[in-house]
């Protein structure tokens, strides 16, 4: 229980002050922060918050968007954000900022540049303010709206030009865990692990955003994918992180007892 971090995510109906209450109250010392929620309650408040109830930051999600469009294809400039963003980590205590690095905006291989000079410019900046960027690998299937970056391979290729302070890569069960390199690319990721957040893949997979069940509902071997990143050096939080529509309409408090329950009996 002393690493489970509840990712804001799975309890999506929950408010900030209603999921940091929650955590505390549970037991759960760590909680992973989506921007929208912090910017509800706002950034002192929040800090104000986590202090009262002793709750950790396992991480703020998200910064990125690097290839210059969202997901809804509207334009925006993912280097201003991120900064802003690498600044809300730094006064909320977060030592990790959560990357979603963006889809294809023109051709993938120059997609791909303007994410490594945009990792580039900004981490520098970002290992000033005591905070890690963390590049999160996504589905293949989300490549085309919400990230170029599909495999952990790649992520570690981009990291590795800077100092591994400053830039560190997400290890996303969801994401990453169909890879047959998969073993091999977290053994090469030693020391570079900024995060590992788990769920469970439904069956079948009807939604590559959605799809997701808590740890046990699915086919993913969480417990060995948690020995290979503790083979490489990672011994931080870890985030269950669940998109799902059918929890989002439920109590946050269900959904976290069901969360707790399911760490204990798949993860930990």
């Amino acid at each position: 229980m002393d690493r489970l971090s509840l990712n804001q995510i799975t309890t999506k109906a929950w408010s900030l002050p209603e999921a940091v209450a929650g955590c505390a109250e549970a037991g759960v010392r760590w909680i992973g922060l989506w921007r929208d929620k912090v910017a509800e309650t706002g950034v002192e408040e929040t800090a104000r918050l986590l202090k009262e109830y002793d709750v950790g930051v396992s991480s703020l999600c998200r910064g990125g968007f690097f290839t210059g469009i969202t997901p809804e294809g509207s334009p925006v400039d993912g280097v201003a954000q991120t900064r802003e963003a690498i600044d809300e980590a730094a006064a909320l205590g977060a030592d990790v900022l959560v990357l979603v690095v963006g889809g294809v905006n023109g051709s993938l291989a120059s997609s791909r540049q303007r994410v490594a000079d945009a990792v580039g410019e900004l981490a520098p900046y970002a290992g000033e303010r005591g905070v890690r960027l963390g590049l999160e690998p996504l589905h293949p299937m989300q490549c085309a709206e919400r990230s170029v970056l599909s495999t952990v391979d790649q992520a570690l290729a981009i990291a590795l030009e800077h100092p591994a302070g400053q830039v560190g890569v997400i290890v996303d069960e969801f994401h990453v865990w169909w890879d047959p390199r998969i073993e091999e690319s977290i053994a090469a990721a030693a020391g570079r692990i900024a995060g590992f957040h788990v769920c469970d893949q439904k069956v079948p997979l009807t939604d590559t955003l959605l799809g997701r069940a808590l740890p046990g509902d699915g086919p993913i071997d969480h417990r060995h994918l948690k020995a290979c990143v503790e083979a490489a050096g990672y011994t931080g939080p870890i985030e269950v992180e669940v998109f799902d529509a059918d929890l989002w309409r439920r109590p946050g408090g269900e959904v976290l007892a069901e969360t707790v329950t399911a760490y204990r009996d798949h993860v930990s």
